[in-house]
Protein backbone atom coordinates (compact mmCIF):
# COMPACT_ATOMS: atom_id res chain seq x y z
CA UNK A 1 0.00 0.00 0.00
CA UNK A 2 2.65 2.20 1.08
CA UNK A 3 4.45 1.60 -2.78
CA UNK A 4 1.26 2.65 -4.31
CA UNK A 5 1.28 5.67 -2.80
CA UNK A 6 4.92 6.83 -3.87
CA UNK A 7 4.42 5.90 -7.06
CA UNK A 8 1.40 8.03 -7.70
CA UNK A 9 3.41 10.81 -5.95
CA UNK A 10 6.23 10.24 -8.48
CA UNK A 11 4.07 10.24 -11.65
CA UNK A 12 2.16 13.62 -10.14
CA UNK A 13 5.96 14.99 -9.65
CA UNK A 14 6.74 13.80 -13.32
CA UNK A 15 3.67 15.20 -14.65
CA UNK A 16 4.17 18.72 -12.92
CA UNK A 17 7.71 18.97 -14.15
CA UNK A 18 6.67 17.99 -17.41
CA UNK A 19 4.12 21.10 -17.23
CA UNK A 20 6.50 22.82 -16.15
CA UNK A 21 9.02 22.41 -18.81
CA UNK A 22 6.11 22.69 -21.60
CA UNK A 23 5.44 26.49 -20.30
CA UNK A 24 8.95 27.25 -19.64
CA UNK A 25 9.21 28.23 -23.57
CA UNK A 26 6.67 30.15 -23.62
CA UNK A 27 7.51 32.13 -20.91
CA UNK A 28 10.57 33.09 -22.26
CA UNK A 29 9.09 34.01 -25.50
CA UNK A 30 6.33 36.23 -23.47
CA UNK A 31 9.79 37.94 -22.36
CA UNK A 32 11.80 38.45 -25.20
CA UNK A 33 8.13 39.78 -26.73
CA UNK A 34 8.40 42.85 -23.54
CA UNK A 35 12.15 43.39 -23.57
CA UNK A 36 11.50 44.16 -27.70
CA UNK A 37 8.41 46.60 -26.61
CA UNK A 38 10.54 48.03 -23.89
CA UNK A 39 13.19 48.74 -26.85
CA UNK A 40 10.89 49.95 -28.95
CA UNK A 41 9.64 52.60 -26.10
CA UNK A 42 12.82 53.61 -25.46
CA UNK A 43 14.22 54.36 -29.11
CA UNK A 44 10.48 56.57 -29.62
CA UNK A 45 10.99 58.74 -26.46
CA UNK A 46 14.35 59.06 -27.73
CA UNK A 47 13.35 59.75 -30.99
CA UNK A 48 10.31 62.06 -29.60
CA UNK A 49 13.39 63.57 -27.47
CA UNK A 50 15.60 64.36 -30.51
CA UNK A 51 12.47 66.18 -32.43
CA UNK A 52 11.40 67.93 -29.54
CA UNK A 53 15.32 69.43 -29.04
CA UNK A 54 15.15 69.92 -32.87
CA UNK A 55 11.64 72.26 -32.32
CA UNK A 56 13.79 73.77 -29.36
CA UNK A 57 16.28 75.08 -31.85
CA UNK A 58 14.08 76.06 -34.29
CA UNK A 59 12.04 77.92 -32.10
CA UNK A 60 15.11 79.64 -30.32
CA UNK A 61 16.26 80.86 -33.92
CA UNK A 62 13.05 82.44 -34.75
CA UNK A 63 12.74 84.18 -31.47
CA UNK A 64 16.03 85.25 -32.02
CA UNK A 65 15.48 86.94 -35.18
CA UNK A 66 12.12 88.76 -34.22
CA UNK A 67 14.06 89.85 -31.02
CA UNK A 68 16.89 91.17 -33.72
CA UNK A 69 14.38 92.33 -36.05
CA UNK A 70 12.49 94.40 -32.88
CA UNK A 71 16.06 96.00 -31.57
CA UNK A 72 16.95 97.17 -34.99
CA UNK A 73 13.15 98.61 -35.29
CA UNK A 74 13.58 100.00 -31.47
CA UNK A 75 17.09 101.51 -33.02
CA UNK A 76 15.21 103.01 -35.71
CA UNK A 77 12.34 104.37 -33.71
CA UNK A 78 14.98 105.76 -30.96
CA UNK A 79 17.06 107.78 -33.84
CA UNK A 80 19.54 110.62 -32.47
CA UNK A 81 17.80 113.72 -32.15
CA UNK A 82 20.76 115.55 -34.22
CA UNK A 83 20.38 113.04 -37.07
CA UNK A 84 16.84 113.85 -37.55
CA UNK A 85 17.58 117.76 -37.66
CA UNK A 86 20.58 116.87 -40.05
CA UNK A 87 18.15 114.71 -42.54
CA UNK A 88 15.56 118.19 -41.94
CA UNK A 89 18.13 120.19 -42.76
CA UNK A 90 19.53 118.62 -45.74
CA UNK A 91 15.92 118.15 -47.05
CA UNK A 92 15.12 122.31 -46.53
CA UNK A 93 18.38 122.73 -48.43
CA UNK A 94 17.57 120.57 -51.60
CA UNK A 95 13.96 121.68 -51.20
CA UNK A 96 15.91 125.56 -51.74
CA UNK A 97 18.22 124.74 -54.34
CA UNK A 98 15.28 122.96 -56.71
CA UNK A 99 13.47 126.26 -55.79
CA UNK A 100 16.01 128.58 -56.93
CA UNK A 101 17.17 126.17 -60.34
CA UNK A 102 13.83 126.54 -61.36
CA UNK A 103 13.36 130.54 -60.37
CA UNK A 104 16.70 131.06 -62.20
CA UNK A 105 14.94 128.86 -65.33
CA UNK A 106 12.08 130.94 -65.27
CA UNK A 107 13.92 133.85 -65.37
CA UNK A 108 15.92 133.36 -67.99
CA UNK A 109 12.79 132.36 -70.32
CA UNK A 110 11.37 136.03 -69.05
CA UNK A 111 14.08 137.94 -70.35
CA UNK A 112 14.47 136.34 -73.49
CA UNK A 113 10.98 136.54 -74.05
CA UNK A 114 11.35 140.67 -73.12
CA UNK A 115 14.36 140.82 -75.52
CA UNK A 116 12.74 139.16 -78.52
CA UNK A 117 9.37 141.61 -77.73
CA UNK A 118 11.62 144.39 -77.65
CA UNK A 119 13.48 143.45 -80.67
CA UNK A 120 10.48 142.81 -82.43
CA UNK A 121 9.14 146.39 -82.01
CA UNK A 122 11.75 148.01 -83.05
CA UNK A 123 12.35 146.32 -85.78
CA UNK A 124 8.54 146.92 -86.59
CA UNK A 125 9.86 150.31 -86.88
CA UNK A 126 12.83 149.98 -89.02
CA UNK A 127 11.16 148.21 -91.43
CA UNK A 128 9.44 150.48 -92.96
CA UNK A 129 12.48 152.41 -93.86
CA UNK A 130 13.93 149.28 -95.47
CA UNK A 131 10.65 149.84 -97.42
CA UNK A 132 11.60 153.59 -98.39
CA UNK A 133 15.09 152.83 -99.20
CA UNK A 134 14.29 149.90 -101.40
CA UNK A 135 11.69 152.08 -102.64
CA UNK A 136 13.99 154.49 -104.10
CA UNK A 137 16.33 152.82 -105.51
CA UNK A 138 13.66 151.15 -107.52
CA UNK A 139 13.44 154.40 -109.30
CA UNK A 140 17.03 154.74 -109.78
CA UNK A 141 18.21 154.84 -113.70
CA UNK A 142 21.10 152.77 -114.52
CA UNK A 143 22.84 156.01 -115.45
CA UNK A 144 22.37 157.30 -112.00
CA UNK A 145 23.56 154.05 -110.11
CA UNK A 146 26.83 155.58 -111.04
CA UNK A 147 26.41 158.64 -109.29
CA UNK A 148 28.22 159.40 -105.27
CA UNK A 149 24.88 159.43 -103.80
CA UNK A 150 23.35 157.05 -104.86
CA UNK A 151 26.46 154.54 -104.11
CA UNK A 152 26.32 155.91 -100.68
CA UNK A 153 22.94 155.30 -99.81
CA UNK A 154 23.06 151.51 -101.11
CA UNK A 155 26.38 151.19 -98.48
CA UNK A 156 24.34 152.25 -95.61
CA UNK A 157 21.17 150.34 -96.93
CA UNK A 158 23.74 147.25 -96.72
CA UNK A 159 25.59 147.76 -93.48
CA UNK A 160 21.69 148.47 -91.93
CA UNK A 161 20.16 144.93 -93.33
CA UNK A 162 23.19 143.09 -92.44
CA UNK A 163 23.13 144.15 -88.90
CA UNK A 164 19.59 143.08 -88.56
CA UNK A 165 19.94 139.78 -90.22
CA UNK A 166 23.06 139.30 -87.43
CA UNK A 167 20.55 140.01 -85.23
CA UNK A 168 17.75 137.65 -85.99
CA UNK A 169 16.16 139.46 -89.37
CA UNK A 170 15.77 137.48 -91.73
CA UNK A 171 13.45 138.09 -95.45
CA UNK A 172 10.41 135.63 -96.23
CA UNK A 173 11.29 133.72 -99.68
CA UNK A 174 8.23 133.66 -101.53
CA UNK A 175 8.31 133.99 -105.26
CA UNK A 176 8.34 130.26 -106.88
CA UNK A 177 7.00 129.31 -103.27
CA UNK A 178 3.36 127.35 -102.63
CA UNK A 179 1.19 129.95 -101.25
CA UNK A 180 0.79 129.41 -97.20
CA UNK A 181 -1.58 131.56 -95.53
CA UNK A 182 0.46 132.10 -92.32
CA UNK A 183 3.33 133.97 -93.87
CA UNK A 184 2.10 134.96 -97.32
CA UNK A 185 -0.89 137.42 -97.92
CA UNK A 186 -2.40 136.95 -101.25
CA UNK A 187 -3.55 140.75 -102.84
CA UNK A 188 -3.47 139.45 -106.44
CA UNK A 189 -4.31 136.74 -108.35
CA UNK A 190 -3.29 136.41 -112.12
CA UNK A 191 -3.76 132.83 -114.41
CA UNK A 192 -0.06 131.55 -115.66
CA UNK A 193 0.08 128.50 -117.25
CA UNK A 194 3.21 128.02 -117.22
CA UNK A 195 3.45 127.62 -113.15
CA UNK A 196 1.68 125.81 -110.60
CA UNK A 197 -1.59 126.23 -109.34
CA UNK A 198 -1.60 128.27 -105.99
CA UNK A 199 2.23 129.35 -106.34
CA UNK A 200 3.50 132.98 -105.37
CA UNK A 201 4.67 134.62 -108.74
CA UNK A 202 5.62 138.01 -107.56
CA UNK A 203 6.10 139.53 -104.30
CA UNK A 204 4.98 143.29 -103.61
CA UNK A 205 6.23 143.74 -100.06
CA UNK A 206 8.64 142.00 -98.54
CA UNK A 207 7.78 140.05 -95.40
CA UNK A 208 10.32 139.28 -92.34
CA UNK A 209 10.68 137.16 -89.47
CA UNK A 210 12.59 137.94 -86.06
CA UNK A 211 14.17 134.06 -84.74
CA UNK A 212 10.81 132.45 -85.00
CA UNK A 213 8.68 135.27 -84.89
CA UNK A 214 6.69 136.46 -87.68
CA UNK A 215 7.35 140.39 -87.76
CA UNK A 216 5.35 141.12 -91.07
CA UNK A 217 3.58 138.88 -94.15
CA UNK A 218 4.97 138.95 -97.34
CA UNK A 219 2.09 140.71 -100.13
CA UNK A 220 2.23 138.53 -102.65
CA UNK A 221 0.01 138.06 -106.19
CA UNK A 222 -0.49 134.59 -106.61
CA UNK A 223 -1.10 131.86 -110.11
CA UNK A 224 -4.31 130.24 -110.01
Amino acid sequence: MALKDESKIESKDQDLNEETAACEPEDTDNAEAIDNDDADKEEQTEDDSDSDDKEEDASGKGSKRKKDKKDKKDKKEKKDPRDAKIEELNDRLLRLMAEYENYRKRTDREKSLMFEMGGKSVIEKIIPVIDNFERGFATVTDEQKEDPFVQGMDKVYKQMTGSLEEAGLKVIEAEGQEFDPNIHEAVMHVEDDSVGENVVVEVLQKGYMYKDTLVRCSMVKVAN
